[in-house]
């Protein structure tokens, strides 16, 4: 008989590793073969059992272990089926951190209060997050000049028409320059973020434990930057107003003609502007590249502190949504919502900051959860690997 056994296991810790794998190897040589790390669920097959009865069978309990994905046992000749039984254990404990992130997610996400050494950075991320509810509100209520600057240009010699249509559009964009302002605001709390949370000497998961209040803030954060996005991506009015305030404002330069709006957006700050609601997620990716920057100007900072502070959102993220036990105990709907949107902020702002990405067989993040079906609409737009050869052709086929 041969039975290939894959774990797949969060942290990569080769001495964890060997030590999972070394208490599977039988005592006659020969016995079972080794296959490595299984990356996706779809590479699963035959009999999947928890990973909590394999890591009990093996003696594992190592607190380095955050979270164990799957286990995948392929038997091969005709006696494997007993041997399985027979090897099936009650599961292990699991692991301090995630069990107090599952049970206790509702009552953190409302009450977390910062302690003495996370107050600096609370409180400036906080003067940030106060407004974001009334810029969200501004979004959502924004109509657009679309029926003014129509009939400006259907009647082009009619000044009346085009004083109207200017008059509409110039408040407009100080709405949407109030937006990207935000956007730079937003950056600087979450770079703020960051470093708080994948500083030495501790790792992401103790920060993550520690400073739950600065995590609901960065989980905030996300939250935020999905619904603005949501919104942006359904108001087309946004950039034909924004187009129409340049193209218009271009040609009273031309004409010497005074322009009520031009000391509102001088050039230099409409040529940023565009540039930003020209992205289907503007804000998204303006989190991925102040993420980006974040990990190459901080080169003395493994890589793995930001990449494992982000996978680890996302599968606490997931195990809450996808665990009947502990969705059970979400009294309000928004939370899963909230949760749907920061587990997506974390996958996409990882993919941009791991070399291969959230899409590879190696990574840490399982993008095939089913909690992930319905808001893969950002995911497509603003990843950075997801059309890289490294991906698979399932998970390509998934997102389009």
């Amino acid at each position: 008989m041969e039975v290939a056994i894959s774990l797949l296991l969060n942290p990569h810790v080769e001495d964890v590793w060997q030590s999972v794998l070394c208490a599977y190897r039988p005592a006659k040589p020969g016995g079972l073969t080794f296959q490595g790390r299984v990356a996706n669920l779809s590479d699963l097959t035959d009999h999947q059992w928890s990973a909590d009865h394999w890591l009990a069978t093996a003696g594992i309990e190592d607190r380095r272990i955050d979270h164990v994905n799957s286990v995948m046992v392929e038997g091969r000749g005709q006696n494997h089926q007993h041997w399985l039984k027979t090897c099936r254990r009650p599961p292990a404990r699991k692991s301090e951190f995630l069990s107090r992130c599952f049970t206790s997610v509702e009552t953190n996400m409302q009450h977390a209060q910062p302690t003495e050494s996370e107050k600096e950075i609370y409180n400036q991320v906080n003067v940030v997050l106060k407004d974001a509810e009334g810029i969200l509100e501004d979004l959502q209520s924004y109509r657009g000049a679309g029926h003014e600057i129509r009939e400006a240009i259907q009647h082009p010699a009619d000044e009346k028409l085009q004083e109207k249509a200017w008059g509409a559009v110039v408040p407009l964009v100080g709405k949407l320059k109030k937006f990207y302002e935000f956007s730079q605001r937003l950056e600087a709390a979450l770079r703020g973020l960051l470093g708080a949370l994948t500083s030495t000497p501790y790792s992401p998961t103790q920060h993550l434990e520690r400073e739950q209040a600065l995590a609901k803030q960065f989980a905030e954060i996300l939250h935020f930057t999905l619904r603005f996005d949501e919104l942006k991506m359904t108001n087309p009015a946004i950039q034909n107003d924004f187009s129409y305030y340049r193209r218009t404002l271009s040609r009273m330069r031309i004409n010497n003609v005074p322009a009520e709006g031009e000391n509102e957006v001088n050039n230099e700050l409409a040529n940023r502007m565009s540039l930003f609601y020209a992205e289907a997620t503007p804000m998204l990716k303006t989190l991925s590249d102040a993420t980006t920057k974040f990990v190459s100007e901080n080169k003395n900072l493994p890589i793995e502190n930001t990449t494992d502070c982000l996978s680890t959102m996302a599968s606490v993220c997931r195990v809450m949504l996808e665990t009947p036990e502990y969705r059970s105990r979400f009294t309000n709907e928004e939370t899963v919502s909230f949760c749907l949107r920061v587990m997506v902020g974390v996958i996409i702002l990882y993919d941009h900051v791991h070399p291969v990405g959230a899409f590879a067989k190696t990574s840490k993040i399982d993008v095939f959860s089913n909690s992930l079906q319905w808001v893969f609409l950002p995911v497509r737009y603003t990843t950075k690997h997801l059309n890289d050869e490294t991906t698979s052709k399932q998970i390509k086929s998934m997102l389009q």
